[in-house]
């Protein structure tokens, strides 16, 4: 147990170091525009919030928002983030303008009052995310899992996988002991035995798979849709819808290369993340490519999402998902 609280505490000391970082490294992306154009030399800044994972790193190992935002001189300013949660937090105090992360983020974050809006998604990716237990493990289903310490990261995509499976099973979320770790230290506290299973999205879960000889007791097949979805602060996205545009026009472009080109995928992507290709490529393979504008299927299935933490006291309020996308402009 100690060992337990003892992780916690230095989660939570990682992530409020982060997060003061973050904001210390854009303070002056947070002044009025003038000031902003001046603290840059008289560009603009676009600051964009990314995972170790996905379309937005390939677009930025390649260039071509950059070279495109150049002409209309704006600078691209990336920050890594561990999670979806700690992303959207940034997003929400003001140090990224944009970002992407999975289904379950957003839900947390605009329970919290965060002022963002959804802008684009990619397709289902059910296999990018799983519950995994060691290889010697002698748990065989999801049913086992009654008692047992799940570890993951809380308001992440698989928050609600997790949900998910244990509904399928019979199972209710507080039958479980649940531990809030951001990756790294699920990683280690599944490594160490500290814990009896992992719920983890790509590329850890490949990693995972690779390095550790976890095995896969469910993934969202048939359970979630697992959408991968860009999100930007409301201000910005009201006041650059240009930008906006050209990001999405940006991500298209490259997801429609990606697509057919996986081996060289990995390979771009395993120089960003650090993991081996042989890794990245079985993750990549996982992924779906095709981003598109969110309709309202899409938020309907959000909207369930957020319905079933509403139930489960997993955030404090009811919340209208559409109330966080931006209406037309007539």
């Amino acid at each position: 147990m100690s060992t337990l609280l003892n992780e916690k505490r230095a989660a939570k000391r990682r992530t409020l170091t982060l997060l003061s970082l973050a904001a210390a490294g854009v303070l002056s992306a947070a002044l009025p525009g003038a000031v902003q154009a001046q603290a840059n030399g008289n560009k603009t800044q676009l600051r964009i919030g990314y995972q170790k994972y996905g379309t937005l790193t390939l677009l930025k190992a390649r260039g071509t928002l950059e070279k495109r935002l150049a002409q209309q001189d704006i600078e691209v300013k990336w920050t890594e983030f561990p999670a979806g949660p700690q992303l959207l937090e940034g997003l929400n105090v003001g140090s990224v303008d944009f970002g992407t992360v999975g289904e379950a983020p957003p839900i947390f974050a605009q329970a919290a009052n965060a002022n963002l809006v959804y802008i684009a998604n990619e397709p289902a990716a059910p296999l990018s995310e799983a519950i995994v237990v060691p290889k010697d493990s002698p748990l065989k289903s999801v049913k086992d899992l009654r008692g047992k310490k799940v570890v993951l990261n809380k308001g992440s995509n698989v928050h609600y996988l997790l949900v998910r499976a244990l509904e399928q099973a019979g199972i209710e979320y507080k039958d479980i002991q649940p531990v809030y770790l951001p990756p790294a230290d699920a990683r280690a506290a599944f490594e160490r035995g500290s814990v009896d299973a992992w719920v983890i999205w790509d590329p850890f879960l490949a990693a995972a798979e690779k390095q550790l000889g976890a095995r896969v007791l469910r993934d969202g097949t048939g359970l979630v849709s697992n959408h991968q979805f860009y999100l930007a602060a409301r201000p910005y996205a009201e006041k650059n819808p240009d930008i906006v545009k050209a990001i999405v026009d940006e991500l298209a472009s490259v997801d429609e290369w990606g697509r057919n080109h996986v081996t060289e995928v990995a390979s771009i992507l395993s120089g960003q993340i650090g993991l081996e290709p042989a890794i990245v490529e079985l993750a990549a393979k996982r992924y779906t490519y095709g981003v598109k504008p969110v309709t309202e299927q899409v938020i309907a299935e959000q909207q369930k999402i957020a319905d079933t933490f509403t139930g489960l006291k997993l955030i404090p309020k009811r919340i209208v998902v559409k109330d966080a996308v931006l209406a037309p402009k007539l």
